[in-house]
């Protein structure tokens, strides 16, 4: 309760003690601080190298694409990506060249897919991405128009070796893999990883 020449303890009502200007920084600040809490937990779940989700930001936003499809009930497949000798580029060019085979790879990604789908780089020289709305696909047209895309970024960085990669697909069954945690593991099984 507020009493005429007491001073007011801080807290809820204290907002109403500050002069319109004060009360403009204010919330400025808020905003401020509000945004880099976004900004945190965007950062927490991209991966910084190549700007694509995370393992983390990656299984987030699947699961919610997998729901979706469910409720629609529409298929739903998992691709899963490895670059082909990664490791001995890493080896005999360094880690800085390494690291610029990941980027590459990450935008053709980005580039060889839909809007809708999920993309994400889960560590190492392993990406994947879940195609929603789509049940097995035909992997050699996928294959064929990602390795376009590639020879093109192949030719123009004009490196000794090229960026070749492997993919497998598994097609989302809820009764078998009721997560994309689940579904991972039954693609890597399959993998042999």
């Amino acid at each position: 309760m507020l009493i005429p020449g007491k001073p007011g303890k801080p807290g809820r009502y204290a907002t109403l003690l500050l002069t319109p200007q004060q009360a403009r920084e204010r919330l400025r600040d808020l905003a401020r601080q509000a945004e880099q809490e976004l900004m945190g937990v965007q950062m927490a779940s991209m991966d910084e190298l190549t700007l694509l989700s995370n393992r983390h930001g990656f299984i987030a936003l699947a699961q919610l694409g997998l729901d979706a499809c469910e409720q629609l009930e529409i298929p739903a497949t998992l691709l899963y990506f490895t670059l082909d000798e990664f490791k001995h580029i890493n080896y005999l060019y360094g880690r800085v060249e390494g690291d610029d085979v990941l980027k590459t790879f990450a935008d053709v990604l980005r580039i060889g897919f839909r809007e809708n789908d999920v993309v994400g780089r889960l560590g190492g020289d392993r990406f994947v991405v879940l195609l929603t709305g789509s049940s097995t696909v035909e992997i050699e047209s996928i294959k064929t128009r990602l390795k376009e895309i590639l020879d093109e970024r192949n030719a123009t960085a004009s490196r000794s070796y090229d960026i070749r990669f492997s993919v497998e697909q598994v097609e989302y069954d809820s009764a078998l893999q009721g997560s994309v945690e689940q579904l991972l593991a039954e693609t890597e099984r399959v993998m042999g990883l």
